[in-house]
């Protein structure tokens, strides 16, 4: 069998795999000295695929491709790459999970309890911590609306419930979730103080301007799903107008998040730069994962997390 790596592994990951999958497998990673035109040859050439490798590259993958083991959980810019049904393809499912949760928390948690200020205060030196207090908010039973009921949606769910928040699910067809319409929604949205957006690439603009109208006076929205999912230049009028009180954004439209764009001055805006499902062990995981899948496939069973392009999960 043939392999190709497109993820960036250090040296102990690529011997893993090579230690679990020598000989009978061949194995070429890619690395950073590796030029694109010998990276685009070996993905040509493999029947196993680590990594998110270019959408165009797709165009000429090889037939004899069996198995695509993606190293992210979001997949919406292969929604519509020419691969035949049968091969099989899976993402990381709730491995980045914890880690976007915890980070669009944490996020917001700065938000309300003055961090970000604090954190930039230090450079000058300035103490105002008598004068901030007034001003902090706290999570405690805040009513937050989350948005998706997937993996990540589902770990926002537990962390906010340990802060004593009243939280409600929004998704079409989980039976985790208690909205399941637009209309079901935004009776809720005036009531928010927090939303939190987890939503999958395919609901392009769903946080649209009719969205931000519907929030409530001065509550906040944060968003760890995909960019395409938030209107930015409705967002931006939103806080312009001080209708809302701030965002925190882990994704955004365009990435990286152009120099141009009003979001990086605004004092109430949070950017996280798409570091959510970042920790020390992310890239050991995607390894385990990729040899468990391919074990399994190789004795005849079904493998973990598998997932439709063209349903977008």
């Amino acid at each position: 069998m043939v392999i190709y790596c497109h993820s960036m592994l250090d040296e102990s990951l690529r011997n893993k795999l090579g230690e679990a999958l020598s000989p009978q497998h061949t194995i070429h990673f890619r690395t950073e000295s590796t030029a694109d035109e010998e990276a685009k040859s070996e993905f040509q050439h493999a029947e196993y695929i680590l990594g998110n490798p270019p959408a165009d590259w797709f165009d000429a993958c090889s037939e004899r491709l069996k198995f695509w083991q993606l190293d992210s959980a979001g997949f919406d810019q292969y929604a519509s790459i020419p691969i035949r049904s049968e091969v099989k393809v899976a993402n990381m499912g709730d491995w980045f999970a914890h880690p976007c949760a915890e980070s669009i928390i944490g996020g917001v948690l700065a938000l309300y309890r003055g961090i970000d200020k604090l954190t930039l205060l230090k450079q000058k030196p300035e103490w105002v911590g008598a004068k901030l207090r007034s001003e902090l908010k706290i999570l405690h039973q805040q009513n937050v609306i989350i948005l998706g009921a997937g993996t990540i949606g589902m770990a926002v769910n537990t962390i906010l419930k340990g802060f004593g928040c009243f939280t409600h699910l929004m998704a079409r067809t989980s039976p985790e979730a208690d909205l399941h319409s637009r209309e079901d929604l935004f009776n809720e949205l005036p009531h928010a103080d927090l939303v939190i957006n987890t939503l999958p690439g395919t609901a392009t603009h769903f946080a649209d301007a009719d969205f931000f109208a519907a929030m409530k006076d001065q509550s906040v929205y944060a968003s760890v799903g995909r960019g395409s999912t938030t209107d930015e230049n409705a967002l931006i009028e939103a806080l312009n107008s001080g209708k809302l009180e701030g965002a925190v954004l882990d994704v955004t439209e365009m990435e990286p998040l152009p120099q141009e764009s009003p979001l990086w001055k605004m004092n109430n805006v949070i950017l996280t730069q798409h570091t959510g499902g970042g920790h020390r062990n992310e890239h050991m995981g995607k390894v385990d994962l990729f040899l468990n899948n391919i074990f399994a496939l190789e004795n005849g069973s079904n493998i973990v997390n598998e997932v439709s392009l063209v349903k977008g999960y």
